[in-house]
């Protein structure tokens, strides 16, 4: 066959158009090639065969030149030495068109080379990229999603994760440990555990990394096996989420993850969460963003029989920042900053995040910590999520004694209403008196019924932080011996509830009191209205044992140093100072003469009282022989809240050795909570004021720490003496009291509030008892003070 024969026929019809006969024979002789495409009737002019046979002729002449020298390439390329002696060579013909010749002839060799050393490396390149997309089209085949488009040239094809790197996913804190190492030093086999909760899987390899692989893969294997052994199935669209539920879903066919490679089962597992994410967008139209993050968090947070949030059926912080975590679940995020206060070195930013309309603040000194605590406090209200140091799991914090399905954590919530209302309650009072607004610690008590906190009420309101000083003790009750804010916050809530009694003077009034007649116990004639709680706030953690700790330190649950007493122990308040003191073991008692000849006047702190609290009430001794004890609901703080030592503070630490309290005292148990917007350390000097005050005043009422008295040297309105003057009236007016008269003393009078006395002599026992102190009390000479005539 002649090498015109390589010509398509269809390329010929194109170019010469019909022949005919004699000239189809013809170059039927010529080329031997068979014109199927034209028809045999047709019939052509003689200068169109003569033009068609010269064309085919010029071709032949052509194409035989070019395989020609195809024929030298091929020859130099097998001996390119001997092609190069043969060039070096003077030529016989001196003909300058013969050189060009062989000029054009060098050059189109060497592109002719080059041509097919680019054809070679592009033929190399696309087989490589054709496998690769060929090898995922496989995978995806295989796990059952969809086909993406073919990715470009230019674009990376990206790399599956290991089974290391998809066990962290799922579970996190995981630690490798190398169980044994056997065979010859220059072939070792490796074993690797890793314990996932609480059963350890084992990897082995002729590497550390290669074992460890091996294990995460037995782990990740583990998870989705059903208990009897069937075969997993790929996760079909459903509502539920979690793919290590112990559920039959029925897909279609079977995949037996046993016989996967370590390629094919992280593959598999990526697929089901990327499966289960996509169904969570689905269903948020339908669901609530709360159950929407609710079944994402179940994803980074499996736990087959427990709560997605929980650890060891507490809850848990989530991994992701809240501004991270509020991202991913709104699409509407708006964050800016409104206000900055204070000074330069030491300014307050205020960030406002908008998430679906609503605005949510957030302080801090910074502006990241300012937007972290905003995205917190949306996260809180819109999802229920909570960054509270009480998300953390400690084993040591039992559920409150009212409530054993519930945990110590106030909502979140909750607990940012709470310092919301008591810091607006307090700038709006110390108006017109701006120059006694600066303070350390800030407190204040909040009252909701039914636990409605858009209708809460600020009970009190107070600063303060230091004591009175030894030589301005009273012998009359007219000074505030405890100036601190926590303190005389709840005095002032006392003299909320004396005014409440007194509504029921008036039968009119009787039914806006929060106090109802108690029909069940005529031992106290008047309890709280039932849904009545009350939630104290402190800007940060009362003074004494719930503040001895580090606050950048993770220490344990346990303290293992055995020569460390000061948990747990009595605490008392240095007299015109800060801070506290451990107690020393005496007999508790101080005396005025002491005193006067220069013993410090010492005061219990802050955490001990409330400890106090939680056992005879927050009502005061002369209340409990009318109304039945009064605890708090729930504690917010500020800041500092460590959620051990705050619990043993208050309560923890005398659980197991109070014993003997007459009904209805009992130990009580307050929920705990901390801002999202936590306070600074202020490192200012404490002021030697303080200020009070109660719902139904109409101004603050300024008090000289040192003193005791105000600073225009008046007599306080939340003192002994005026509490005792109240409680006369309360004996004298208030409808079902059997005694109408008092014939005693302030401090007679407590001591026969009998069930109150004993209630507090078995506090200070469990104290002995633990070995934490002696409570220190104050002069005896101090409550020796009777009525005015």
């Amino acid at each position: 066959m002649s090498v015109a024969s390589r010509v398509s026929s269809d390329q010929m019809d194109e170019d010469f158009g019909f022949i005919c006969n004699e000239c189809r024979t013809m170059f039927r002789t010529e080329c031997g090639h068979k014109l199927e495409n034209v028809d045999q009737n047709s019939s052509g002019g003689p200068q169109n065969c003569c033009d068609l046979l010269k064309k085919i002729n010029d071709l032949s002449k052509e194409i035989t030149e070019i395989k020609s020298l195809l024929v030298k390439i091929t020859k130099s390329e097998e001996d390119p030495k001997s092609e190069l002696e043969s060039k070096s060579e003077p030529s016989n013909s001196s003909n300058d068109e013969e050189g060009r010749q062989i000029e054009n002839e060098i050059s189109l060799e060497n592109k002719v080379t080059f041509a097919k050393q680019c054809m070679k490396r592009k033929r190399q390149t696309s087989l490589s990229e054709e496998m690769k997309r060929k090898e995922l089209e496989l995978f995806k085949e295989f796990i059952g999603t969809p086909k993406k488009k073919p990715r470009t040239s230019k674009e990376r094809v990206p790399q599956p994760k290991n089974t290391v790197a998809m066990l962290n996913e799922l579970r996190h804190g995981l630690v490798y440990k190398l169980e044994s190492q056997t065979g010859p030093v220059h072939a070792p086999l490796f074993t690797i555990s890793v314990e996932v909760d609480g059963q350890k899987y084992l990897g082995q390899g002729r590497s550390k990394k290669i074992a460890r692989i091996e294990a995460a893969a037995t782990a990740l294997r583990s998870f989705i096996q059903f208990k009897d052994g069937a075969v997993l199935t790929p996760l079909k669209p459903a509502c539920n989420l979690d793919f290590t539920s112990d559920e039959h879903l029925d897909n279609g066919t079977g995949i037996d993850i046993d016989k996967m490679s370590q390629t094919e089962l992280i593959l598999y597992v990526g697929s089901i969460v990327k499966k289960a994410k996509l169904k969570a967008k689905l269903c948020s139209s339908k669901n609530s963003s709360t159950d929407l993050l609710l079944e994402n968090i179940k994803l980074s947070m499996q736990n087959s029989n427990k709560s997605p949030l929980s650890v060891d059926g507490q809850k848990k912080v989530p991994d992701k920042g809240p501004v991270m975590l509020l991202y991913e679940l709104f699409t509407d995020v708006h964050f800016d900053c409104s206000t900055v206060d204070g000074a330069q070195n030491n300014c307050r930013f205020k960030m406002t995040v908008t998430v679906n309309n609503s605005k949510f603040d957030g302080t801090g000194p910074s502006k990241k910590l300012a937007k972290n605590a905003a995205a917190k406090a949306a996260l809180a209200s819109l999802c229920n999520i909570s960054y509270s140091p009480m998300m953390h799991p400690q084993k040591n914090l039992p559920l409150p004694l009212d409530d054993k399905s519930s945990s110590m954590e106030l909502p979140q919530i909750h607990a940012d209403t709470i310092g919301r209302l008591v810091l607006e309650k307090f700038m709006e009072v110390i108006k017109g008196q701006e120059s006694y607004s600066r303070r350390k610690v800030l407190a204040g008590i909040v009252m909701t019924e039914n636990m409605n906190f858009n209708e809460a009420q600020v009970i009190s309101v107070s600063t303060g932080t230091k004591c009175v000083s030894g030589e301005h003790m009273s012998i009359n009750g007219s000074v505030l011996n405890d100036s601190h804010a926590e303190i005389v916050s709840r005095r002032c809530f006392m003299k909320y509830l004396y005014a409440q009694l007194e509504l029921h003077f008036n039968p009119a009034t009787a039914n806006q009191s929060i106090f109802v007649r108690n029909q069940e116990n005529a031992q106290y004639p008047y309890k709280l209205k039932t849904g009545v709680h009350f939630h104290l706030y402190i800007n940060t953690a009362p003074c004494g044992d719930a503040r001895i700790f580090s606050p950048h330190e993770n220490d344990s649950s346990v303290d293992k140093h055995p020569n460390r007493k000061a948990r747990g122990q009595l605490r008392t308040k240095i007299e015109s100072g800060e801070g506290t003191i451990p107690v020393k073991s005496s007999d508790g008692i101080q005396t005025w003469d002491g005193v006067l000849e220069g013993h410090r006047l010492l005061t219990m702190s802050c955490s001990d009282k409330i400890a106090r609290w939680n056992i005879v009430g927050i009502q005061g001794s002369l209340l409990s022989s009318i109304i039945e004890p009064i605890y708090l609901h729930s504690i917010v703080l500020g800041s500092l809240l460590h959620p051990e030592h705050m619990y043993r503070a208050v309560c923890g630490r005398i659980e197991k050795s109070i014993q003997g309290l007459p009904p209805p005292y009992h130990l009580n148990k307050p929920r705990l909570a901390q801002l999202t917007s936590s306070e600074p350390r202020n490192q200012a000097k404490a002021p030697n004021f303080g200020i009070n005050w109660t719902i139904g005043d109409t101004e603050v009422e300024v008090v000289n720490s040192l003193t005791g008295k105000t600073v225009n040297n008046q007599i306080s309105r939340i003192t002994k003496q005026m509490f005792f003057n109240k409680y006369g009236s309360l004996v004298k007016n208030l409808p079902g009291l059997p005694e109408r008269k008092l014939t005693t003393d302030y401090g007679q009078t407590k001591a026969k509030v009998k069930d109150y006395q004993i209630a507090k002599r078995e506090l200070f026992a469990a104290f002995r008892r633990e070995d934490l102190g002696n409570w220190l009390k104050k002069p005896q000479e101090q409550d020796e003070f009777a009525l005015p005539e």
